[in-house]
């Protein structure tokens, strides 16, 4: 196996992701998976997606995981250079192919999305790019639960992770992002429900609360989270706003009502924005406000990452979502 060279390593990231990024072939908008004549190429990923939003909100970011040495792992990398994304400690198998996914897009039906990534370099790390190296200078760490989730070795890499991350002094951000194509609901409780206690954030939907408690009601999770020491933990709802849960308090923030052309995307999303305003020392209250519009934009276009901002159109967005400004730039 061989790293990839990337642009942009003479300086430290402030957040380093690791985890799955695979090829999409995203269906012509609005026609079924089954019927599709016509795909668009792109790249999704949970970590991917989060480091794509944080590397366009101009914050230096390293993605670490595996693709193919094939067309579509040098697609995705290049995909992931293109966004500033420094690469250099991503390793190519020439044993494994790259993961895929396809799905259809619409914004008032379920989207059917199927995932081939069983065997894939993502699904069998070796964690030789899980070095001190590789988070030294990081501020922030982040990891989903999808990677925990794909094999033995990728749970193990997961947790072979948070020791250098402690050793650097980064923050462990963690998003269980529940897929049960993956595993059964007991299985995700097995493997991904201790993993949130090992987090300085958890940032968790109010039904995967409930999931990997057996059903518990989510602010009692949260509770017992901030006793066992995660500093914060953030809660989207059912309605689409989040509440943000310390041991110094709780915020609230509603989602932005936009159009929705496709919602796959909106999480990840929420993540990159929500982790900039950490980043830049904002408050809970902005650095909510600032991730419920990147999942606003996000949510308005096709694909996981057309959507995402970078800062001046972030800034523009949150200023037309929160005042009356003129939404058209002339």
């Amino acid at each position: 196996m061989t790293g990839a060279p990337a642009p942009g390593t003479g300086h430290a990231p402030e957040v380093v992701v690791h985890g799955e990024a695979m090829l999409l072939l995203l269906a012509e908008h609005g026609v079924p998976l089954e019927h599709a004549v016509a795909f668009r190429r792109s790249v999704a990923g949970a970590e991917s997606n989060v480091a794509t939003g944080l590397s366009r909100l101009g914050h230096r970011t390293r993605w670490l995981g595996g693709v193919g040495d094939d067309p579509a792992g040098s697609a995705v990398l290049a995909q992931l250079r293109s966004d500033g994304i420094d690469t250099s400690h991503a390793v190519v198998d020439p044993s494994a192919p790259t993961g895929l996914l396809l799905r259809d897009s619409h914004p008032a039906r379920a989207i059917d999305v199927q995932y081939h990534r069983t065997g894939s370099a993502a699904s069998r790390p070796t964690g030789g790019e899980l070095s001190a190296a590789a988070v030294r200078g990081a501020r922030l760490v982040h990891v989903t639960g999808i990677t925990a989730m794909l094999s033995d070795s990728a749970y193990e890499t997961v947790l072979r992770l948070l020791e250098p991350a402690r050793e650097t002094g980064a923050a462990v951000s963690f998003d269980p992002n529940v897929r049960l194509k993956l595993g059964s609901p007991e299985r995700w409780r097995t493997v991904v429900g201790p993993l949130l206690a090992h987090a300085d954030l958890v940032l968790a939907g109010e039904d995967e609360l409930e999931l990997l408690s057996r059903g518990q009601d989510p602010e009692r999770t949260a509770d017992q989270l901030l006793a066992a020491g995660v500093r914060t933990v953030v809660v989207k709802h059912r309605d689409k706003s989040a509440t943000c849960r310390t041991a110094q308090g709780r915020w609230r923030q509603p989602a932005f009502r936009v159009p929705v052309t496709d919602p796959v995307g909106a999480g990840d999303a929420f993540a990159a924005g929500l982790h900039s305003g950490w980043l830049l020392g904002r408050t809970y209250e902005q650095s909510l406000a600032e991730a419920a519009a990147v999942a606003a934009l996000v949510v308005q276009c096709a694909a996981d990452i057309d959507g995402l901002p970078d800062r001046r159109r972030l800034d523009r967005a949150l200023a037309a979502f929160t005042g009356d400004v003129e939404t058209v730039h002339r």
